[in-house]
């Protein structure tokens, strides 16, 4: 075990964010009395005794818990260790591609997605999308958290310009752009903010749902916690958001309301809830080889769909919105 550590500390370092680390470490040894080089200390050593990252340390507040507090929590190592059983990594690539979950998932999708090979075969799509569509929406097929996404309008494009842009930006996908729900839209209209819902299947077969958060946007393009934006606690039973806003930032307040638009946050109704689960528990056991999945749902003024899933979820979404360790419901 101490090998295996040593070597996610040596990642963690690799793909350390510097500045961000410079900010906790100040913050925490203000709000606590403590060095620096003691947080620092106490970090790398929580590597290996509660398998989380460095940030995660700060991110999770462990400078102000208890040893049974610490111990609750999941962090990226025992993530990382669950998500490799769960989601066998010969299975997850219809979860990888996001060409390949639209053919498999298409059914629970609300738009339409077209890949470049296709676009160039087929230029008369291009053709009707320029004149239907206000805007498009760019990716990589492989991207995640929100790198590799371009939102384009229509109005600047031509057919030829198009076709340069996906090329030459390594764009493999060109998605319609959503009008997301209007109620969702008053609450903020910056991106499309996606509703995360974490399943389970467990070893014996049993459905559940681990967590539902909303994730909202703050005058950014993409709803994403890592990106700067908010995730907030959603009731399972009721579809009402029931806590505040959270970033992953630890030096930023929650927000009980909007910081842009003033609408309040805590008591936000999801629209259209209940046939939001079931279309998750559907899509859980369609491929059901994948046993635990974070799903991202959008939801329209006609109701839900499916944007994508995710095998390698993130514990900050599942986790930092409620304040609580939650690797006792992984079922390894």
């Amino acid at each position: 075990m101490m090998l295996k550590r040593t070597a996610y500390l040596g990642y963690y370092l690799k793909k350390m964010k510097w500045s961000l680390l410079k900010e906790f470490l100040a913050y925490a040894s203000k709000d606590t009395g403590k060095s620096k080089a003691f947080l620092m200390k106490e970090s790398i050593q929580s590597v290996y005794q509660y398998n989380i990252s460095i940030l995660e340390y700060f991110q999770f507040g462990f400078y102000n818990k208890t040893k049974e507090e610490k111990n609750k929590w999941a962090g990226t190592g025992t993530m990382y260790e669950f998500q490799k059983i769960a989601n066998p990594i010969k299975e997850r690539n219809i979860l990888d591609d996001k060409r390949l979950f639209y053919i498999k998932y298409k059914e629970f999708f609300v738009h339409k997605m077209y890949t470049l090979e296709e676009l160039k075969k087929r230029p008369e799509l291009i053709d009707s999308l320029l004149v239907e569509e206000n805007k498009v929406v760019l990716k990589e097929a492989s991207g995640k958290c929100g790198v590799g996404v371009k939102i384009c309008s229509t109005i600047d494009l031509t057919h030829q310009r198009l076709i340069e842009m996906m090329e030459q930006e390594k764009f493999d996908i060109l998605e319609t752009y959503i009008k997301q729900h209007s109620a969702i839209q008053e609450l903020s209209p910056s991106a499309v903010n996606t509703i995360r819902i974490f399943t389970q299947i467990r070893k014996n077969g049993d459905y559940e749902v681990l967590g539902c958060r909303m994730r909202i946007s703050v005058n950014c393009e993409v709803d994403n916690l890592a990106a700067g934006n908010l995730a907030a606690p959603i009731n399972e039973k009721t579809g009402k958001i029931n806590g505040p806003g959270i970033y992953s930032n630890v030096t930023k307040a929650s927000e009980v309301i909007h910081p842009i638009t003033k609408t309040p946050i805590v008591g936000f109704q999801i629209p259209y809830w209940e046939e939001i689960l079931a279309m998750v528990k559907k899509a859980s056991l369609k491929h059901s080889q994948n046993r635990s999945i974070g799903w991202d749902v959008v939801l329209t003024d006609q109701g839900p769909g499916l944007i994508e899933g995710n095998h390698d979820w993130c514990k900050l979404v599942w986790q930092l919105p409620i304040n609580k360790g939650l690797k006792n419901r992984l079922d390894v």
